[in-house]
């Protein structure tokens, strides 16, 4: 959206924030058009000078060349981004050459030409780095005054303030170019950390959300088909509850997408009984749990734990018994909720932690939880923390 509105802009020639990349040719120009207009005023003097008649043919047209070459200068500094940017030793000699040619044409067409040193002082403020500017803009108007000497001293008093503050108001508004510019890459990255987080956020709840629940409907669809020739009522229960399960499927997936999905840590106990049931495993599930005081994040990040543990266990076990322990627990950091979840299966293939532990174990760290899983003497357990209340202050127990 952003992106048309500036589009939009640059389409219609509306101006564009400062430090904004120009979005067309047109718009550079522009851009660069008014810097042009703005140090016009300058000029006048060497142009009044020249057409006044006061010179020499031959010393008219050598000022006319001359204050072209200067002015291409300039304008080659100003306009610098256009192509391939000019490296250090070029700029520095370009502005070496328009400090010669301002001396040049100062000593030799006289005092109306001292103007040109405004130019020299305006291309050190904006094109050379900071601590570079800080002594060729004194050094540029002392340059002019030692020149000012030999044409006219008063001139030079005149202007030399002015060739200081024109350079170092230079120097803040290229600053402050730069530091915009700076600032918008910085939100274009925050941006795009931003969507890269959204991102893995819905990676995470639709692989929880289908692992677990296309993991029921196949078995509860093998279930139904093994009872299909001898218990057809008892198929049609089974279909009942795919159809069941795939329509809640559906709904947590919509809401995944927009972000509101916020599982239940009852739900997923209940739902946990039901898919250990359908897996021919034996489930031992706490009753009702007592979540007083727990925050919401906590809750939601033990539920899709629960979820992606009872669905390992039922596709990668291979055991006949499952239990699930819920307890409280009081540590030095306050307390938490401690969620374990063991069978007697074999553990998986033990080729390391897969996709859904590792966005478990991301989405309990944003929650401020830890996971530990692994192995143990008859199965695999896996088991999970988080805060069950308001962490304390480290500085209040010191």
């Amino acid at each position: 959206m952003t992106d048309d509105l500036l589009t939009e802009k640059a389409r219609r020639g509306s101006p564009i924030a400062l430090g904004e990349t120009a979005r067309t040719p047109r718009e550079l120009w522009r851009r660069k058009l008014l810097w042009i207009g703005v140090w016009l005023v300058f000029l006048s003097s060497p142009v009044h000078d020249l057409v006044s008649g006061g010179h020499t043919t031959g010393g008219t047209v050598a000022g006319w060349l001359g204050l072209a070459v200067f002015v291409t200068v300039y304008l080659s500094l100003l306009f610098r981004d256009m192509g391939a940017p000019y490296p250090d030793g070029l700029v520095a000699a370009l502005i070496g050459s328009m400090a010669v040619l301002a001396t040049v044409l100062c000593l030799t067409l006289g005092s109306a030409w001292l103007g040109l040193y405004c130019y020299v002082s305006v291309a050190c403020g904006m094109v050379l780095p900071l601590r570079v500017a800080f002594w060729t803009i004194p050094g540029t108007a002392a340059v002019m005054l030692l020149v000012g000497l030999r044409t006219d001293e008063e001139e030079a008093l005149n202007l030399v303030l002015l060739v200081l503050l024109i350079g170092f108001a230079m120097t803040g508004v290229s600053q402050l170019v730069r530091t915009t510019v700076e600032l918008r890459k910085a939100r274009a990255t925050v941006a795009q950390l931003a969507a890269n987080e959204e991102r893995l956020r819905l990676a995470r709840d639709l692989h929880d959300l289908l692992g677990h629940s296309l993991s029921l409907i196949t078995l509860k669809s093998e279930l139904a088909g093994r009872m299909l020739p001898g218990h057809p009522d008892k198929a049609a229960q089974q279909v009942a509850d795919i159809e069941q399960v795939s329509r809640q499927a559906l709904v947590d997936v919509r809401e995944a997408v927009t972000g509101y999905r916020r599982p239940r840590l009852a739900a997923e106990l209940a739902g946990s009984q039901v898919a250990l049931t359908a897996a021919g495993i034996t489930a031992v599930i706490p009753a009702e749990p007592d979540l007083d005081g727990v925050p919401e994040e906590s809750e939601a990040a033990l539920a899709w734990t629960l979820r992606e543990a009872i669905t390992n266990v039922v596709r990668h076990s291979g055991g006949a018994r499952c239990t699930v322990d819920l307890v409280r627990r009081q540590t030095l950091d306050g307390p938490v909720l401690e969620l374990s979840v063991e069978d007697d299966g074999s553990g998986g293939s033990g080729k390391g932690p897969g996709n859904g532990l590792t966005g478990l174990t991301e989405r309990l760290e944003k929650a401020g939880g830890t996971l530990e899983a692994g192995r143990v003497k008859r199965g695999f357990r896996l088991t999970a923390r988080v805060p069950a209340g308001p962490v304390p202050d480290i500085g209040s127990r010191s």
